[in-house]
């Protein structure tokens, strides 16, 4: 279908200072209705223009820097569509589960296009990550005796650091957790062992990744995690005449949610990597490493919103605008008490403070807390900004709720057109493996 490319959202009373309020102004009101028309509510709506600028801005930013490669966090948005644009971006795809491999294999990617980076990983992962070529990132010195056990000898090894595992230094945040509580990574006293123990076992070609937050927006945490990890990888090289073919940063490249909150600036990120990589790596040491990142969120969360309903309004001991969608279908605000911003889609000027909720057995299911809302109606349209990441992939089917549907906006000159790229889950869907 065809539609006019809008200008701006009708009925937003918010500010426009970030990007979640400002690049997402191709969604207007009659293209929601549309996609409310057509494919129902709730769903979840990607464009893929903003996709696309995205990609290419952190690749711009990172520019100046070695081989720069930016892996997509496949968790993050998982659907083929979205992998299939971000790999004619030029991106690889950064795995950690045999599902997402799968779905990397399907769209023919394999090879050094694939960081395969699990924790607590099933023998049957290891096996089919390696017969797929993929980079294997290791997450525990144990994980190596487990290759050996499999008969497994990878040509290229990389290993996920925990830096200053102490937690004296760096802090995570409540997603990655704080180094001493963490689950991920190699401690400090173990990494050196890890090299040493794969290069006895012949590997040739090395690699270093760490990931220590998620969602940050604070350029220096990334300028410091690129030093800590230059450093270490000189030491290696220096101590255990090891060459390390690449450097994976992680990812966690933060996006601005709240409408004060202010965007990273990713070319200083990417102007002071490649300024420290002169420092630390010249030619003729013969070290030179490539540089890659993981992120995720930054590509696609800004690019998706969820559209949902007003279902019923009620006045209890406060006011509850009851939606169709559910922490089922974006977790976030529940799990992680993060704020999204949510734009009533009515001309109203009147604001009430008010709960915006779902319909799950439990209290917490809540996209908006006392937030000041234009006067909310039965069947007035809301949007959920930033969910264009661990939006969809982290639903579920609690209460018996289905999945909601996905859908890609594509400008076409001066209109665009709008493409079911997963459809809604039905309750047979649910039933599927069950026998009665």
């Amino acid at each position: 279908m065809m539609i006019p490319v809008p200008t701006c959202i009708n009925g937003t009373q918010q500010s426009t200072d970030g990007i979640a309020m400002s690049e997402l102004n191709i969604f207007d009101r009659n293209c929601l209705d549309q996609v409310s028309q057509d494919f129902g509510t709730p769903c979840h709506v990607y464009d893929e223009n903003l996709i696309r600028q995205r990609a290419r801005k952190l690749n711009k930013a990172f520019a100046g820097v070695k081989n720069f490669k930016n892996f997509f966090a496949v968790k993050a948005t998982p659907n083929p569509r979205i992998m299939q644009i971000l790999k004619e971006e030029g991106m690889g795809m950064d795995c950690s589960s045999a599902a997402e491999l799968e779905l990397c294999e399907r769209l023919g990617i394999r090879g050094r296009d694939i960081m395969f980076t699990s924790n607590n990983t099933p023998d049957e992962e290891f096996v089919k990550s390696c017969s797929m070529g993929a980079i294997l990132n290791i997450d525990d010195y144990e994980h190596i005796t487990r290759l050996d056990v499999l008969e497994i000898k990878p040509e290229l090894v990389s290993f996920r650091y925990l830096p200053n595992s102490s937690g004296e230094e760096r802090q995570g945040n409540q997603i990655i957790g704080s180094p001493k509580e963490s689950k991920f990574g190699i401690t400090d006293d173990r990494i050196f062992h890890c090299f040493a123990a794969m290069k006895k076992r012949n590997v040739k070609r090395f690699g270093l990744h760490t990931m220590l937050a998620s969602n940050e927006r604070n350029a220096a945490f990334f300028i410091e995690t690129a030093r800590i990890m230059f450093d270490l990888a000189k030491r290696i090289s220096e101590h255990l005449s090891i060459d390390i073919e690449f450097i994976n940063l992680g990812g966690g490249l933060g996006i601005p949610q709240h409408p004060t909150d202010s965007e990273i600036d990713i070319d200083l990120v990417g102007s002071e990597v490649g300024r420290l990589y002169t420092q630390y790596f010249h030619s003729e040491d013969g070290i030179t490493p490539d540089i890659y990142m993981e992120n995720g969120r930054y590509i696609t969360g800004p690019a998706g919103v969820l559209l949902t309903k007003v279902r019923h309004v009620t006045s209890k001991h406060k006011r509850f605008v009851g939606v169709d969608a559910s922490m089922a279908d974006f977790m976030r605000p529940a799990l992680y008490k993060d704020y999204h911003h949510v734009t009533v889609l009515n001309d109203s000027k009147e604001l009430i403070k008010c709960d915006v909720t779902g319909s799950l057995c439990e209290n917490n299911d809540k996209f908006a807390i006392d937030r000041e809302l234009p006067r909310c109606s039965r069947d007035d349209l809301l949007i959920i900004h930033d969910t264009g990441a661990h939006g969809y992939s982290m639903g579920f089917s609690y209460n018996g709720k289905t999945k909601s549907p996905e859908v890609l906006m594509r400008s076409k000159g001066e209109h665009f057109e709008l493409e079911l790229i997963r459809r809604r889950e039905q309750t047979s869907d649910l039933f599927a493996t069950l026998d009665f």
